[in-house]
């Protein structure tokens, strides 16, 4: 029986933006939850909002980096 290949299936693709979409929203929120200081890890307090930022900062440069690449 032949694999299908998921990467040349339309709904396949779809698949894939939707889960990339979901994880850049889900990325936004504990970034921004952490810079709010709503989310916190124990022991590590001081720097969550630092973390948080930085969450934020490359989840912006990866949807940046995709769009480029999608233009290429």
């Amino acid at each position: 029986m032949p694999k299908a290949n998921i990467k040349k299936n339309p709904l396949g693709k779809l698949i894939r933006v939707l889960g990339w979409i979901t994880g850049v929203l889900v990325a936004l929120a504990v970034g921004f939850g952490m810079k709010e200081s709503v989310l916190t890890v124990p022991l590590v307090e001081p720097i969550v909002p630092l973390a948080g930022w930085i969450v934020i900062i490359l989840t912006i440069v990866d949807v940046i980096l995709v769009i480029i690449d999608a233009f290429k």
